[in-house]
């Protein structure tokens, strides 16, 4: 949002444009991370702006003593009404839905641009966070990645702070039950997710048995899009080998480049110069197999992500 969007700007609306870009990447933050969607956070952006030009009769800074608190109450409320809108347009999903990812344009781990946010979290536990409430999810987005207290959380989603502590309290369980709190080392990772395109491209079978883990699980979300794209997950060390080595519906010269999607090494599957599948790979706690893959082939999903030349 700029300055030059806003026809007929006077002097309050240009003070409040001015705030509004300078909180714009953390209310990106915190909205992506409640919904796993980079087309319905812009969305929900849009709609905390027009409603923040809207208060005051044109003067969105009259009386708030703190925009940035009013400003994230704003998109978090936003983002739990389109919450809903994104849990029923899941229930008619063709096959698993993951969430749309985060793409890094270059191979660097200082790689920043307005694409990737450093707060955003992996692909793996938003996943997990799917499986909490609307309000677990943001009371857990906003106090275990973004440090809020309880008592201002209870201001952003208007419950009471012990409401708040209750939500916090399930969603740390629920969340802790499904993830190990481990983070894999960088190296470690580009290493296991190097091997793992090797053994898959080259179709060598004994070579990923060595990678998988036993209870390894597949993703892959097409939306139906992609030929032949599996409907279900895929569990266990033989299946995901077999699908891996099927060599089925991916582009006739693939061609992959490594990248930093939400925050961690992964491998970006391009056709030409297009993004055609976005790989991420989860790890064990040891760091040696892999116990989760997740394949994001939607082109819907796909279209933010920069091109290969970029």
């Amino acid at each position: 949002m700029t300055q030059s969007s806003v026809p007929g700007t006077d002097a309050p609306l240009d003070a409040a444009t001015r705030v509004f870009v300078d909180h714009r990447e953390l209310l990106f933050g915190v909205v992506y991370n409640i919904l796993g969607s980079v087309a319905d956070t812009e969305d929900v952006l849009q709609e905390t702006w027009l409603s923040w030009t809207a208060r005051g009769g044109g003067a969105p800074l009259a009386g708030v003593d703190n925009p940035r608190a009013y400003l994230v109450r704003v998109a978090v409320n936003h983002a739990l009404r389109r919450r809903a809108v994104i849990n029923r347009r899941q229930e008619t999903y063709v096959g698993p839905w993951l969430p749309e990812p985060l793409v890094a344009p270059e191979d660097t781990e200082t790689a920043e641009t307005p694409a990737l946010r450093s707060e955003s979290v992996s692909l793996a536990m938003l996943v997990v966070l799917e499986s909490l409430t609307p309000l677990e999810r943001a009371v857990f987005v906003l106090g275990e990645v973004f440090g809020y207290p309880h008592a201002e959380i209870a201001e952003v989603i208007d419950r009471s702070p012990a409401a708040v502590r209750q939500l916090a309290h399930r969603a740390r369980e629920h969340v802790h039950a499904r993830r190990p709190r481990y983070e894999a080392h960088p190296r470690v990772r580009r290493e296991a997710t190097e091997r793992f395109v090797r053994a898959a491209l080259g179709g060598d079978i004994a070579e990923l048995m060595e990678v998988l883990a036993p209870d390894v699980t597949a993703w892959t979300d097409a939306g139906g899009r992609r030929r032949r794209a599996g409907l279900r997950p895929v569990h266990g060390r033989d299946k995901v080998a077999r699908l891996l080595t099927a060599g089925r519906g991916g582009p006739d010269h693939p061609v992959w480049r490594y990248r930093r999607v939400n925050g961690d090494d992964a491998a970006v599957l391009f056709d030409g110069d297009a993004p055609f599948a976005v790989l991420v790979l989860d790890l064990t706690p040891q760091g040696d197999r892999v116990r989760g893959i997740y394949v994001v082939a939607n082109p819907d999903k796909l279209a933010h992500l920069p091109r290969a030349a970029e």
